[in-house]
C-alpha cells in the first residue's frame, strides 16, 4: 500500500464545522432513513414503518418501483466457500457446506435513484445466501464502522434534526450540531465521518454488519458476533472517487469482466464484557476472529431486472444456527424494509413504462 501524505488542512471556521454538521447530517438521514420505530413508545401520535418511508418520499420525491432508502444500485450473484472455521460456533449450515449461493446488491444510501456517487462516503453490500436446506440468510452491510445511535428513540430524533424546515425547505443548521451535543454516543461514528471519503470502487471497500448477532451450534451453547466481509482488492487507485454520476457500477462490470472479485467473512467474536444490543458502541480490545470463508461475486446485473429487486433484505432472515440479538434497531429495520417493499414491488409495471418511454 502506497502511503500519501496530504498538506496540512486549516482549522475550520465555526460556520463551517456548523455547515459540515449539517452536511453529515444530511448523511444520517439518508443511511437511517428505512429504519423505523415500531414498539409505539412515542405515543401519542405513535411512529409506524408507514410514517417514515412516507417522509422518504418526502424529502427524496416518490420513484415508482425503487427502493425508498438505498434506492440507487446493482445486483450481484456469486457464490461463498466456507473455511469450516464458524462450524464449532453455528450449525448453520452455509459454514458448513463447502459452496452456498449468493444473490447481493451493492447501492448507495440514498433515496434518489439518480444520486450522483460521489454524493455520500457510505456504500452498502447486501447479500443473501441460498442454502441447500431451504434456509437463507439474509443481511445488509454498510461501509462505516459503527451506527451514529444505539436506540429507536434517538433515531427519531436524529432524523427530526435533519429535517427540512417548512419555511427555507433546508434542514436548520444549528439542530444537528444540537442533536450530537446532546448525543455522546455518536462520538464513535463522527470519528470515521471526519476521515470517510467516497470511494471509486464497491469492490475496494470493507462492509460491516454493525448489529450483533448470535451464533448457535448444535448443542445450544450461543456466542455474540459481529460480522463483516474484508475485500481481497489492495487497488490504492480506487480510494478517490472520479467525477461522474455513475463510475460504481461501470468500475465493477470491468472488475467482473476481468475475473470474480473476493471478500473474507470475518466474524468477530464478542468478550463478556461487550454491549451486544447496542450498534453505536464499538468493540474495543483483542477479540478472536474467524475467517469464515470466502464471498465470490461473479457477475452483475442492473436493478431494474435482476434477481435482486425483489429481494427484501431483512436482517432477519436468518437460517437456524444464526440468531437475533436484542438490539431494538433490528426489528425497527425489518418492519420499515417490509414496507418499502410492498410499495415498490407494486410499482414495478410503473417502473418499466417510464424507462421505455426514456428511450431514444
Amino acid at each position: 500500500m502506497v502511503d500519501h501524505v496530504s498538506p496540512p488542512r486549516p482549522p475550520l471556521s465555526m460556520g463551517s464545522r456548523i455547515a459540515r454538521l449539517a452536511g453529515i447530517g444530511a448523511v444520517l438521514a439518508l443511511v437511517t432513513g428505512a429504519f423505523a420505530y415500531v414498539n409505539g413508545t412515542l405515543d401519542p401520535h405513535r411512529l409506524r414503518p408507514k410514517t417514515l418511508v412516507n417522509a422518504l418520499e418526502t424529502n427524496n420525491g416518490v420513484h415508482p418501483g425503487y427502493r425508498r432508502n438505498h434506492s440507487k444500485g446493482v445486483c450481484v450473484a456469486g457464490y461463498f466457500e466456507s473455511t469450516r472455521a464458524a462450524r464449532p460456533y453455528s450449525s448453520a449450515q452455509v459454514f458448513s457446506e463447502a459452496r452456498t449461493s449468493v444473490i447481493g446488491r451493492f447501492a448507495l444510501p440514498s433515496g434518489n435513484p439518480y444520486a450522483p456517487d460521489s454524493s455520500v462516503p457510505i456504500r452498502s453490500l447486501a447479500l443473501q445466501f441460498s442454502q441447500a436446506n431451504g434456509q437463507q440468510w439474509r443481511t445488509g452491510m454498510n461501509s462505516m464502522p459503527v451506527f451514529p445511535v444505539g436506540t429507536p428513540e434517538a433515531f427519531y430524533q436524529l432524523l427530526k434534526a435533519g429535517a427540512p424546515d417548512p419555511a427555507t425547505g433546508k434542514p436548520n443548521p444549528a439542530s444537528m450540531p444540537a442533536f450530537f451535543a446532546a448525543h455522546p454516543e455518536t462520538a464513535a461514528f463522527l470519528a470515521w465521518v471526519k476521515t470517510a471519503k467516497p470511494s471509486a470502487s464497491y469492490a475496494t471497500e470493507t462492509y460491516n454488519g454493525i448489529n450483533a448477532f448470535y451464533l448457535v451450534n448444535a448443542n445450544g451453547q450461543r456466542q455474540a458476533v459481529r460480522w463483516g466481509v474484508v475485500p481481497q482488492s489492495q487497488d490504492t487507485n480506487a480510494s478517490t472517487a472520479p467525477q461522474g454520476a455513475d463510475y460504481l457500477q461501470q468500475d465493477l462490470a470491468q472488475r467482473l469482466a476481468a475475473g470474480p472479485v473476493r471478500w473474507q467473512l470475518m466474524i468477530t467474536l464478542a468478550n463478556p464484557e461487550d454491549p451486544v444490543d447496542d450498534a453505536s458502541k464499538t468493540w474495543v480490545g483483542e477479540h478472536k476472529v474467524l475467517n469464515a470463508g470466502t464471498l465470490v461475486l461473479q457477475s452483475s446485473h442492473r436493478q431494474i431486472d435482476g434477481d435482486c429487486r425483489d429481494i427484501n433484505f431483512d436482517p432477519l432472515i436468518l437460517p437456524s444456527g444464526i440468531e437475533a440479538s436484542n438490539d431494538p434497531l433490528l426489528a425497527a429495520r425489518s418492519a420499515a424494509y417490509a414496507s418499502s417493499y410492498l410499495r415498490r414491488t407494486s410499482e414495478v409495471s410503473q417502473l418499466h413504462s417510464a424507462l421505455e418511454e426514456s428511450k431514444p
